[in-house]
């Protein structure tokens, strides 16, 4: 499968005339607990030519490319992913932490370096508890539930408790924050739920763990009270605009 989506990535920069200069797997075959029908996420970092960032016309910055049973594929131009990393973008963190790497140039991983000046704790933990928030209170709440849901629910907060502890950005895969941050009496249960959501469809049911509940439910707000004694972070655009200008060999005489 990794030849035919490298394929793919050869013929999004031939028909869209852009350099890919990261191109990954997201969602839950990064993350490590795909079920058995799970699709492949890839998503690509792209430079245009840099004559496309100087016209007046706005170019889109964004170039979704396939969405069917098999494959989401879609990527971000680079001026959109930098302007989203001096936010300190979860989601671009997990782009670019991705354990799966289907391209990787010397652009690319010098972005990996520089992402690490500008990861922001705060926003970190606010965004995988939201997540975990919002699964808990959408799918979590009735006699049977969707197995899968656990694990998107399991997944942000112990991301999110990792960030708090070690204030920097929380492993991808599952097992890992599952073996540093789940509490040991848990492990048991999540081992089962895992080894069964790895032999199942993406539909399947089981019956309400009510410990597995309780304890995202606590943990929430555990968490929530934590989060909210943390300081937001200030970034400087000056590094990012180097990096930007180094890309479309664009030379500036301060």
């Amino acid at each position: 499968m990794k030849e035919i989506i490298q394929k793919k990535l050869k013929e999004i920069e031939k028909q869209e005339h852009v350099k890919i200069i990261l191109a990954i797997e997201s969602g839950s075959r990064a993350w490590g607990f795909e079920s058995a029908d799970s699709d492949y996420d890839v998503r690509f970092i792209y430079v245009r030519e840099p004559e496309m960032y100087l016209r007046l016309d706005p170019v889109r910055d964004v170039i979704e490319w396939q969405l069917d049973e098999v494959f989401d594929i879609s990527g971000w131009d680079i001026k959109k992913a930098l302007q989203l990393l001096y936010k300190s973008n979860p989601t671009l963190f997990e782009w670019i932490n991705s354990p799966i790497v289907y391209k990787e140039t010397r652009e690319g991983r010098e972005l990996r370096e520089l992402s690490k000046q500008y990861f922001d704790v705060k926003k970190s933990v606010m965004h995988y508890l939201n997540m975990t928030s919002s699964t808990f209170e959408n799918y979590l709440q009735d006699e049977r539930v969707k197995l899968k849901k656990y694990f998107y629910a399991l997944r942000p907060i112990l991301a999110s408790e990792y960030a708090l502890e070690n204030k920097t950005q929380p492993p991808i895969k599952f097992n890992d924050l599952k073996d540093t941050m789940l509490e040991d009496k848990l492990k048991t249960e999540v081992n089962h739920l895992l080894e069964l959501k790895m032999k199942s469809k993406e539909t399947e049911y089981i019956p309400v763990v009510n410990k597995l509940n309780l304890y995202i439910k606590n943990k929430m707000q555990e968490i929530n009270e934590q989060a909210y004694q943390l300081n937001d972070m200030r970034f400087e655009w000056d590094i990012l605009n180097r990096y930007f200008l180094k890309l479309l060999n664009i030379n500036v005489i301060n």
